[in-house]
């Protein structure tokens, strides 16, 4: 898992140079983003989904659909977790995250406040961890709004990843200077109202790579929707 991560961080790395760059060369911001697809995207067919994931795709199914219907985006949620702990529901993060899915200890106590189902709070618990995802994606899709679902999603993402907070004065900063705040990518993203350099790459990777990189991967392999991508086969 080191290495892919590794590997993730180095994309991540040459994408931002290459937005830097082609912004001075005065390329233009599109053709910066869409550069950064492209990177991204090559690591994309470096990836491919885990062996162990198929063991939890019924459970995924299950869970996703009791918070977001039969038309829930499971492969969307699949992206996610293959990006949180790809699939290892004993992982546990340098900061303290556990499970399939990656919360907090905070975030983890809290969830029955979203779902009474999950009082129990057992995040190494695979089902109680996919229905935590599932149940916390939509109360944070509940409290964003985009022009998109593929947008709306990204904020999602972004509030799992960085907190709720940050991405509503993001939208807000975006606001003030003139851009769309309904627009995620290449609009919102591109504003940070006060975290670290550090931190805000972190946060603005997350939601490309499990949308533009990971989602397609999993509909591709018939884990139902995505958000971003219904049916690419």
């Amino acid at each position: 898992m080191r290495a892919w991560l590794e590997r993730v961080a180095k994309n991540l790395e040459m994408a931002g140079a290459i937005v830097w760059m082609a912004f001075m060369a005065g390329i233009g911001l599109a053709l910066g983003v869409s550069l950064v697809i492209a990177v991204v995207s090559k690591h994309a067919h470096a990836e491919t989904v885990p062996p162990q994931a198929a063991r939890f795709k019924a459970d995924l199914t299950r869970c996703a659909r009791v918070h977001w219907g039969l038309e829930a985006p499971v492969a969307t949620f699949a992206a996610q977790i293959h990006q949180e702990s790809r699939w290892n529901p004993n992982a546990v993060s340098p900061v303290g995250a556990k499970g399939l899915t990656q919360f907090m200890p905070a975030t983890s106590a809290w969830m029955g406040n979203v779902d009474p189902e999950l009082t129990a709070n057992q995040p190494f618990n695979p089902g109680w961890a996919l229905r935590a995802l599932s149940a916390y994606d939509k109360w944070l899709w509940d409290r964003v709004q985009a022009s998109t679902p593929c947008d709306r999603m990204a904020m999602a993402l972004s509030a799992y990843n960085g907190g709720l907070g940050w991405v509503q004065r993001d939208k807000a900063l975006a606001r003030q200077r003139g851009a769309d705040p309904l627009e995620w990518f290449g609009s919102v993203e591109r504003f940070n109202a006060g975290r670290s350099a550090a931190a805000s790459r972190e946060n603005r990777g997350y939601p490309r790579l499990i949308l533009l990189t990971l989602e397609p991967l999993y509909v591709q392999a018939g884990w139902g929707r995505g958000v971003c991508h219904d049916d690419l086969r």
